[in-house]
């Protein structure tokens, strides 16, 4: 499909997995597309142009973006993509430098480069907005709290500014996805202050990730939802990508509390037998 006018997309974290996933589909859609990464341009084909962009960069972000509209003179889609994880860990194992690093890229890295390409939609009147989330922005993650909370804040960001932007023609949506089979838990940040308290529920949640993450769904979900977003007349403010996330939605928007917190539990398989526990905490049960 060509357009005569093609509508301009900027996406970020576009070398590999949903970022680049997303870049192609979009450009088989008619888009004229520019991906983005922290290294530029890669060897390798691809049916969409890359930049250098480093999100956690104000300079970086303004040159980019510049460098799209001094070519094209609009951008009418950003869909923020770039982020990375930390290993398993308990919350407490990760000092407050790098839960500022997580924040830094998967939070305020979007930010960033939404403040950089909002002038000019509000200038054409239109674009769209497309923020990668995950169920983790609706659902608690054990041993997964810093990326959780990232993507609860980038869910409450998109809510409140597509409220903001409807009446500029610009609307902001957020895509959920669950599992996606990526190289994404192969750039896993490893925690900085492990402890020995955490070390045997730790190595079960990295087990239970690596044992789903083979079959888990292609990043292709993922950039089909985000082309069914980016196009739709009325676009709704989120959403899930994929079977599973679907399920997950539903099950926290109708199932009981406790049924949710228990199934979350004993799918990373937390609640370990008493007899595991130290005498003095088994006592208390």
């Amino acid at each position: 499909m060509t357009r005569i006018n093609p509508r301009i997309a900027l996406v970020t974290g576009a070398s590999s997995g949903i970022g680049e996933a997303t870049a192609e589909r979009l450009a088989s859609a008619g888009y004229k597309v520019y991906g983005t990464s922290r290294r530029g341009a890669q060897a390798g084909r691809r049916s969409f142009e890359m930049l250098a962009l480093d999100v956690t960069s104000d300079e970086s972000v303004q040159a980019a973006v510049g460098n799209v509209m001094r070519h094209d003179g609009r951008i009418d889609l950003l869909v923020n993509n770039a982020g990375f994880g930390v290993a398993p860990a308990g919350a407490e194992e990760s000092s407050i430098d790098q839960a500022r690093s997580i924040f830094e890229t998967n939070f305020f890295g979007l930010v960033r480069m939404t403040r950089a390409v909002l002038p000019h939609m509000r200038r054409q009147g239109s674009g769209r907005i497309i923020n990668i989330g995950s169920v983790l922005g609706f659902l608690p993650m054990p041993y997964g709290a810093l990326y959780s909370a990232t993507k609860h804040a980038v869910a409450g960001y998109s809510e409140s500014l597509d409220h903001e932007l409807r009446t500029r023609g610009v609307r902001v949506s957020v895509v959920e996805p669950a599992y996606t089979n990526t190289a994404f838990d192969a750039n896993f940040m490893e925690p900085d202050a492990k402890l020995d308290e955490y070390r045997e529920a730790r190595a079960g949640v990295s087990k239970r990730v690596r044992e789903v993450m083979p079959v888990a769904e292609h990043p292709g979900v993922v950039a089909d939802t985000v082309l069914r977003a980016a196009d739709a007349a009325q676009p709704k403010v989120r959403y899930t990508a994929g079977r599973l996330a679907k399920r997950l939605r539903l099950l926290r928007r109708f199932a009981p509390a406790g049924l949710v917190d228990a199934g979350i539990r004993r799918d990373l398989r937390l609640d370990a037998p008493l007899a595991s526990l130290p005498p003095r905490t088994a006592r208390a049960f």
